[in-house]
Order: C-alpha cells, then sequence, then structure tokens
C-alpha cells in the first residue's frame, strides 16, 4: 500500500538557510518530499491531501535539549514548590499533602529556591516537622542540587548531627538541607518505583512535553536506570510521541561498553551522551567559582568530577561514539571543563562528535571565545529566576551571566531547553526571556546578550539536532524528519503536527 501524500499549507520558516521560507511543504511516509510554493506543491502531488493552516506559522518541531524526562513525569504528581515566597507557604501545602496521605508514606515536592523563602540562612528540618510528623518528608530545591527534610526523614536515613560529610556533598546544619551528593543519604531511602510506575512516568513527561508542541528531547540523566528503560519500552510498543536522545551517567559507562552501546541506532529512542557534573548550581551555592567567590562570603562553591575523570572517560565515551556532556555553571567549572575538551576536541573532532556543555551559565569573557565549535546546551527560562541572585551574588559576573549571543558570535552552537523539573517545559518563557532578557524582578539582565526571535527558533530546533547529530531533524527540508510546530506567533501558541 502506497503511504497517502500530505500538503501543508502555512506560514512556513524552515531553519534552513538556503531557503528560510516557504508556503507549503509536501510530506510522505513521515518524511518531508519538497518545500516550496503551493502550486509547486499541488503540481507534484495534485491527489494529496491539503492541510490548510495558512494562518499559523508552521517551522521544524521543536527540541528541549536538556530535560530530566522521567523524572519531570513522576515531578507532575508530587507538590510544586515554584513560585513559593516563605517557609509558611511550603508549611502550608505540606500539610495539605499530609491531610491526604495515609501515614508513614513519604511526601515528596520540589521547585523551592532558598533566597525566596525570606530567611537568611538555610530552612532546617524543624520547620517540617510540625506539618508532617507522621510522614517524612523530601523536598528538592528548584535547580535539584540540595533537599530539604523533615527530621523524620533524617532519622530513617539515619543522618545525625555528628554524620560526615560524604566526598562531594555537603549536610548543612543545624539539619535540614544536604546538599550535592549528601543528597543520596536521605534520596536513596525513598521506595523504589515499581516497573509499571516507571512507565507512567515516562508516559506522563514524554506526553506532557508533546503537549506543549516538542517533538524531541534530550534526557540528560541524573535519573535511576529504570527511568531510560522505560522511556526504552515505549518506543518499542509504539508509545512514545517525542523522538529522544540519551545520556547515560559516566559512571555506568563500563556497562555500554560492555553491552556494545553505541550511539544511534534510529528510531525514537537512541543513547548519544555521556553525562558529567563538573559542580552544582547557583541557588544551592554549590556552583564552582572562581577566587573570590560568591559576594555573600559563602565560598567558591563545590566541585563535583574532577578534571582528570572527565578526561578520562570522555576519552573512552568518545571512542564507542558517544558525545561528552557535562554539566558546567560557574565560571571555574566552566574554565576547567572546557580545557579537558580542548584536549579531547582532535579525537572527537575525528569521529564527527560535537563536545557539549549543559548550562555554560557563568563565563569569563576569555572563555566564551574558547567555545566555538562546542555545543552550549542553555536554558534561558533560569535567567528568569536566576537575574536576581546573580546581581546579589555574583555582579561581577553579570555581563557575561547566560551570554547567549556572545557564545553565538563565538561560534558555539545554541541549543535551549528547560531542564524540567528544575522549570517547566514552557517554550514561550524561553523566547521571552532570550529575547527581552527580563528576570523575574522586571530587570533586564544583561540586555546586550538578547536574541532575535529567529535565533531563539534556531536554537530551539536546529541547534539540538546538530547537537544530537540528526542531520534529518530541526529543520524544512527535503529528507528531514515530518515533525513540525505549528504556532499562532513565535514565542506564543504552540502545538505539535507529526505527519
Amino acid at each position: 500500500m502506497i503511504a497517502p501524500l500530505t500538503i501543508v499549507q502555512a506560514q512556513i520558516l524552515t531553519s534552513d538557510e538556503a531557503h528560510p521560507t516557504a508556503e507549503a511543504v509536501l510530506v510522505g511516509g513521515g518524511r518531508v518530499l519538497a518545500v516550496g510554493q503551493l502550486e509547486e506543491m499541488r503540481s507534484l502531488a495534485p491527489r494529496a491531501d491539503i492541510l490548510d493552516h495558512r494562518d499559523l506559522i508552521l517551522t521544524a518541531g521543536l527540541a528541549d535539549a536538556h530535560i530530566h524526562l522521567v523524572m519531570y513525569g513522576a515531578s507532575l504528581s508530587q507538590i510544586d514548590l515554584a513560585g513559593v515566597q516563605s517557609v509558611a507557604q511550603v508549611q502550608q501545602k505540606v500539610a495539605e499533602r499530609a491531610a491526604v496521605t495515609p501515614a508513614g508514606e513519604w511526601i515528596v515536592g520540589g521547585g523551592f529556591l532558598t533566597s525566596e523563602l525570606g530567611l537568611e540562612d538555610y530552612p532546617t528540618a524543624t520547620m517540617l516537622d510540625g506539618v508532617s510528623p507522621n510522614h517524612p518528608v523530601l523536598l528538592h530545591s528548584r535547580d535539584h542540587h540540595m533537599i530539604w527534610v523533615n527530621s523524620l526523614a533524617l532519622r530513617r536515613a539515619g543522618v545525625t548531627e555528628s554524620t560526615p560529610d560524604p566526598e562531594g556533598g555537603h549536610i548543612v546544619h543545624p539539619l535540614g538541607c544536604l546538599q550535592e551528593n549528601a543528597q543520596a543519604l536521605v534520596a536513596h531511602h525513598l521506595p523504589e518505583p515499581t516497573p509499571a510506575q516507571w512507565l507512567e512516568f515516562a508516559r506522563a513527561g514524554a506526553g506532557d512535553l508533546a503537549s506543549r508542541g516538542y517533538v524531541s528531547a534530550h534526557t540528560m540523566a541524573f535519573e535511576a536506570a529504570d527511568a531510560p528503560r522505560a522511556l526504552q519500552t515505549l518506543a518499542s510498543r509504539g508509545e512514545l510521541p517525542l523522538r529522544v536522545w540519551a545520556c547515560l551517567p559516566h559512571d555506568r559507562l563500563h556497562l555500554a561498553r560492555d553491552l556494545g552501546v553505541t550511539a544511534g541506532g534510529g528510531g525514537m529512542f537512541e543513547w548519544g551522551g555521556v553525562k558529567f557534573f563538573a559542580d552544582g548550581a547557583l541557588g544551592s551555592r554549590t556552583a564552582w567559582l572562581h577566587a573570590s567567590g560568591f559576594a555573600d562570603g559563602s565560598g567558591t562553591g563545590i566541585a563535583l568530577d574532577p578534571p582528570e575523570l572527565i578526561y578520562e572517560r570522555g576519552l573512552e565515551a568518545i571512542k564507542l561514539g558517544l558525545t561528552p556532556v557535562t554539566h558546567a555553571i560557574g565560571d571555574r567549572a566552566n574554565t576547567e571543563v572546557i580545557s579537558v575538551y580542548e584536549k579531547l576536541r582532535p579525537e572527537a573532532e575525528a569521529r564527527g562528535i560535537r563536545l557539549r556543555i549543559e548550562h555554560s551559565q557563568h563565563l569569563r569573557r576569555e572563555d566564551i571565545t574558547r567555545m566555538k565549535g562546542m555545543t552550549s546546551s542553555v536554558q534561558p527560562i533560569h535567567l528568569q529566576a536566576d537575574g536576581p541572585m546573580i546581581r546579589e551574588l555574583l555582579p561581577h559576573l553579570e555581563p557575561t551571566s547566560y551570554a547567549f549571543k556572545s557564545l553565538k558570535a563565538a561560534g558555539a552552537i545554541l541549543a535551549f531547553g528547560s531542564d524540567a523539573p528544575v522549570a517547566p517545559p514552557n517554550p514561550a518563557a524561553n523566547f521571552a526571556a532570550a529575547t527581552t532578557r527580563l528576570d523575574d524582578s522586571g530587570q533586564p539582565l544583561a540586555p546586550a546578550e538578547a536574541l532575535s526571535e529567529l535565533d531563539v527558533l534556531w536554537a530551539h530546533t536546529r541547534g539540538p539536532a546538530i547537537a544530537a547529530g540528526w542531520h534529518d531533524e530541526g529543520w524544512i527540508r527535503a529528507g528531514a524528519r515530518a515533525a513540525f510546530t505549528l504556532w499562532d506567533r513565535l514565542g506564543g501558541q504552540a502545538r505539535a503536527l507529526v505527519l
């Protein structure tokens, strides 16, 4: 049976520099067959069905280039603390969940910013105890580099005032907050989801993303091994609505080697990257900084995976055809990772691999120019909440924070995402943040780094495709995947159209 042909009529932005606009695209068998004027497409396929979207903008399908997809799916049923402005608001939300949760079961949530709680120091366990005496509570900070727990959770985990800091982690005193690797001391005591629950989380995350107009996603490890397995299961069943490029944590790289896992493979799910963490995050004061560090005197952050490890395992990843992918937020973390990547670059380029930094959030001017040819996977939406913190904690780095325009000019490949569940996968917010540079206080952050709407579109479509090594994604041209996003206006309402 011959697959039916379809012509889509719309105001088409192709992201193809050779032919940037069109008014119709001919599709068949899940692929773009031709792009051009409506009459051209009609002459090529006179019996094709026509979808008339002439009042809408059609672009290549949106990609979220940095998301924890299954974790995001799980978060949709947890307490949402985004935007809370006081400890009392957190207490109210925890109390409401406790009232409908059987005694003894864990209460999990996330999304708070320490800087927005109205405290001069970190929140403590006792602040949660009164509203949750019969439930262990674990609340993720917005950046997921710190958790806030109650006393029952600490007792379940055996964490006391005398428990030593684990390597790469810090237990805040008085007890209540655990940063970076110390989070595992409590988090490992959460009940393990069943296979059916993992599938439901994966289905929820992927479905939510597709409903927002996305057609693909890069999922960034920092999840249990069962998370990508659930995505693979959905893909094998034909139930995955997104094309997924997935990362392995670097400590599982030996498993990939032993099992013969390499990049690519086609289909809706593929392994592509190996994930490292050079440091923590701004909100938790764990981003790794050059001296003199944070302006409030709280130090220079926490270094996590050392440069030597990133080099050694990064080289091994490249030999398997996988992309080294490193989280780096602080300026020192970015300096160190770029230096490692400069040593890895010859081997990577020989294999057609583009080295990749996640966040590239706070940079020294001299390091921006070293990013040429690398992928800078960034999340403009974070600028909105981070702006006030940057002015308070990193005023010396404000001009080169979220340096989108400078990175683009330096020859870095911009790939935009959300980091959900850290922030919602809201393309409109990314467009607004990247084009206006306005933060949640209404103040501009480094306005000279603003991008145009077309730049943002490219970074949400073609940029992620280049980062993943997908030649058939991120633009509208013959041979590309027929996966599009329809808009009422760029940065406005979006919905996916996959044919």
